[in-house]
């Protein structure tokens, strides 16, 4: 399968699992849970349409940095996701504080990067699903910094159709209230709404090693995770701005988006 690799892909990184997390995380769900919602007390809505077994994508906008702990708070079962492998390597204390907090809620570190990167990171992905996980993504594969939905890339689709997962849709509102982009501190006064949507089976568009249903998929997931966040649609890519000439014509040019 040839496909241009985002810019903002990302790579696993050695030496941390949730699987391996154990304690750690059992204990860090236990706390950060109830205390989530008893601060935030979010609007959760949908939550019978997660299966309760087995491997599943919960496929999600993204707004904030909060996001990644907004969907595990509120899916009925334990959720993984990806998070910068520097949450992981800080030294000292704040290093220390970090990375406990990162594993114990069930985040798996990956470096931003892209070619064998980015295969890395959808192999890890892809083994989280064969053990029967769910696995937390973002199509867009970045934040959204001005509260559009933009189109999504096709990594998501990819292993569900590889995986044969079924992609629970999740639209989150209300996250970049709570903790816009740079700011250091969440605000305790923002409500939080999380909305799960009916599981979709994107087999039906075809094989994995297919261009054409990769897309299909894709398109058919981020249709229903708009109806969710009810956000205005984008109609393009988010990606950083085209450093150079030849950058400006790679991303004019009509090519899937892994």
């Amino acid at each position: 399968m040839t496909s241009e690799q985002s810019p903002e892909t990302e790579e696993s990184s050695e030496g941390h699992s949730p699987r391996h997390a154990g304690f750690k995380y059992a204990v860090g769900r236990m706390i950060a849970r109830p205390l989530a919602r008893l601060i935030y007390r979010p609007r959760i809505e949908g939550r019978e349409n997660v299966p309760r077994t087995g491997a599943v994508i919960l496929a999600s906008n993204h707004l904030s940095f909060i996001d990644s702990m907004a969907i595990p708070v509120a899916a009925p079962r334990p959720v993984h996701f990806l998070a910068k492998a520097s949450y992981f390597e800080g030294t000292g204390f704040k290093g220390a504080l970090s990375r406990e907090f990162f594993t114990s809620v069930g985040a798996i570190p990956v470096r931003r990067g892209a070619g064998k990167a980015a295969l890395d990171a959808l192999d890890q992905q892809r083994q989280l699903l064969d053990e029967g996980l769910a696995v937390a993504l973002y199509p867009e594969g970045t934040r959204s910094t001005d509260g559009r939905l933009y189109k999504g890339r096709t990594g998501v689709a990819f292993l569900a159709l590889q995986t044969g997962a079924p992609v629970v849709p999740v639209g989150l509102i209300g996250t970049d209230r709570v903790m816009p982009v740079g700011a250091k501190m969440p605000s305790l006064s923002e409500k939080v709404t999380v909305r799960f949507g009916e599981p979709i089976d994107v087999t039906k568009h075809g094989g994995a090693d297919s261009g054409r249903a990769r897309r299909l998929a894709t398109d058919e997931i981020m249709s229903a995770i708009h109806a969710l966040s009810e956000q205005e649609l984008a109609g393009v890519y988010n990606e950083p701005p085209a450093a150079n000439p030849l950058e400006k014509i790679k991303q004019a040019l009509p090519h899937e988006r892994r």
